[in-house]
């Protein structure tokens, strides 16, 4: 079933207006949802609005929209001046500025879009797609939308176009926010063991499709038992491990035996037991002269 269009915008290319439909990159998912109800009969619960000066239940006709200028203090805005606001956005993909895909980090994504040409514009979508795979580069945008200016990145996609909304740089945590203790020097037979396990399980391209959502899954089996009149009981948790060797859990992840007196060659083997074992050799050659 073909997509249905979530709304249009046009791609501003130099002197070149591209019109484009805008699809949702989202899946219609399954996700469980659970309702409040009234435990003595069972009954759905519905939200209510309560003033908080009159303590009165308000019908949501009643209802007006306001921007808290000052700590409770509201300026009220009526229908015809919120689409005023909204009259601010133009629909329009302003691109700025062309920059290496690698040089977007997935960091600043915020949602993504498909784009699809409108009528009169696949000429010119196909164009802009084109030139961006030939040249490696995908273009960075302003967007203005729903009474906002977002900044978004445009780039090929299969044979057409996507938009990632992006967050602006003072919308990220900077990383030195993150509390990091001086982390301590790896031994490189450790790295060794853990690059390893890496290859062990190393694939050349990601299938997302292998991936399925086993909590749903089990919440969706257990929901059901309980329609069908079974009781849902609690499975014990496994319990918690916990690393003591670092080497010891490298090695048992790798399939070693903690018996098994084999080792693998690795850089860390210690000099000076190298030395001590040849030693020994040397005084039995001398006993034979």
């Amino acid at each position: 079933m073909p997509a249905r269009s979530i709304g249009t915008a046009t791609i501003s290319f130099g002197l070149v207006s591209i019109p484009t439909k805008l699809y949702t990159t989202n899946e219609t998912s399954g996700d469980i949802h659970f309702n409040m109800l009234h435990e003595a009969d069972g009954a759905r619960l519905k939200q209510q609005y309560i003033c908080t000066k009159c303590n009165e239940v308000v019908d949501r006709e009643h209802t007006v929209k306001g921007y808290e200028h000052a700590k409770g203090q509201y300026v009220v805005l009526s229908a015809e001046e919120l689409k005023a606001l909204d009259a601010v956005a133009t629909q329009t993909i302003a691109l700025e500025e062309f920059v290496p895909a690698s040089s977007l980090d997935p960091l600043y994504v915020e949602k993504s879009y498909y784009l699809g040409p409108d009528k009169g514009g696949e000429r010119a979508y196909k164009l802009i797609r084109d030139a961006m795979l030939e040249t490696g580069l995908v273009g960075v945008a302003s967007y203005s939308a729903r009474g906002k200016q977002y900044i978004v990145s445009l780039r090929p996609f299969n044979e057409g176009l996507i938009m990632h909304q992006l967050r602006y740089a003072a919308e990220v945590k900077p990383w030195t926010e993150v509390p990091l203790p001086d982390l301590p020097e790896l031994k490189p037979a450790e790295l060794g063991l853990a690059k390893q396990i890496i290859q062990q399980i190393a694939s050349e391209t990601w299938h997302p499709e292998k991936y399925k959502d086993e909590v749903q899954e089990r919440m969706a089996e257990l929901i059901q038992q309980k329609v069908e009149g079974q009781e849902i009981t609690v499975a014990p948790e496994a319990p918690a491990g916990k690393v003591i060797d670092l080497m010891e859990a490298l090695k048992a992840s790798l399939g070693m035996s903690k018996t098994d007196d084999r080792k693998p060659a690795l850089a860390a083997e210690s000099k000076t037991a190298a030395a001590a074992e040849a030693a020994p050799k040397k005084k039995t050659a001398s006993k034979k002269k």
